[in-house]
């Protein structure tokens, strides 16, 4: 027995709607900011090229007969400055700022760089936080509402699954299922008791990956029988022609083999030529096989 709190147990504004976001990975949308990223980084930028600017002209003016020891010993400029009755030289003093500066401007580079990584959400993922947004209308200011419209500046914190398009497939199959079947199966207690909204469903990951799984393996173990299947009886024909036709059977699969890659899973490109070079190498072994064993018959 778990003490769960429904999403409409919540007060109504702010605190409704980040209990909405938060109940399911795939409603975690926020913006990336991504134009105020980019202008404190220019600024930044261009605060460093007035730095360097400044150290620059303080090498040129230190690079004298009196003054050049400075520029090659940091004991000599600190002894120049002790002269000149300053706790630290200028130098010292310009590259603290410097470094400073450098450790916020990296700082910044690497935390854009790690949100720009993260992904856009899914048309099914935006659109159900959209609907659920204007149906709900949790926030009462129209400035503060418009977030939910920039699209192209919104990224999800849900982590890409290997299958995450076809899982979204699938998930809108089973939302047409009768709602008591789709509930029995592909929910549990816990997640029914999210909310108590009746259009409202959190289907288990676990459980659809498993049907994904299912169906994948079904596709796979189609795509390599029905082609040794369809070779095994054109070869054992025994002319010219089928073999021609055996060729063309195994180019057809390949390629349904490697759309088949392409769309039901992330493979990297060198995965897929890999998977795609294995798969034509087992159906030209079969077509080689079959042709030897009908010259012998």
């Amino acid at each position: 027995m778990t003490d769960a709190k429904a999403v409409e147990d919540y007060p109504h504004g702010y605190p409704q709607q980040a209990a909405f976001q938060s109940s399911e990975s795939s409603f975690s949308i926020y913006r990336a900011f991504d134009y105020l990223h980019s202008r404190v980084i220019l600024e930044m930028q261009d605060e460093l090229r007035c730095l360097e600017d400044n150290l620059q002209t303080l090498d040129a003016m230190d690079d004298n007969p009196r003054r050049k020891k400075c520029l090659s010993s940091r004991s000599w400029d600190l002894k120049q400055a002790k002269r000149d009755q300053k706790p630290l030289s200028d130098r010292a003093t310009l590259l603290s700022k410097i470094r400073d500066k450098l450790v916020s401007y990296d700082e910044i580079l690497m935390k854009t760089r790690d949100i720009g990584a993260l992904q856009k959400p899914s048309r099914r993922d935006y659109r159900s936080l959209r609907r659920w947004f204007y149906s709900e209308t949790p926030l009462s200011y129209m400035r503060e509402e418009e977030f939910i419209k920039r699209k192209e500046d919104l990224i999800t914190l849900r982590h890409g699954r290997e299958w995450a398009g076809f899982d979204g497939l699938i998930e809108e199959c089973i939302r047409k299922l009768p709602c008591r079947l789709t509930r029995w199966l592909f929910t549990t207690a816990e997640l029914r008791e999210k909310t108590k909204a009746k259009h409202i469903y959190y289907f288990s990951p676990s459980r659809i990956e498993k049907l994904v799984g299912i169906i994948i393996t079904l596709i796979i173990f189609i795509l390599l029988v029905l082609p040794v299947v369809a070779m095994y009886r054109l070869t054992t024909i025994g002319d010219r022609n089928s073999t021609f036709d055996a060729v063309g059977i195994l180019v057809v699969f390949t390629m349904l083999f490697c759309a088949a890659m392409s769309l039901l899973t992330k493979a990297k490109r060198h995965e897929l030529f890999a998977a795609s070079a294995a798969y034509c190498a087992v159906l030209v072994v079969f077509i080689s096989n079959f042709s030897n064993t009908g010259v012998r018959g």
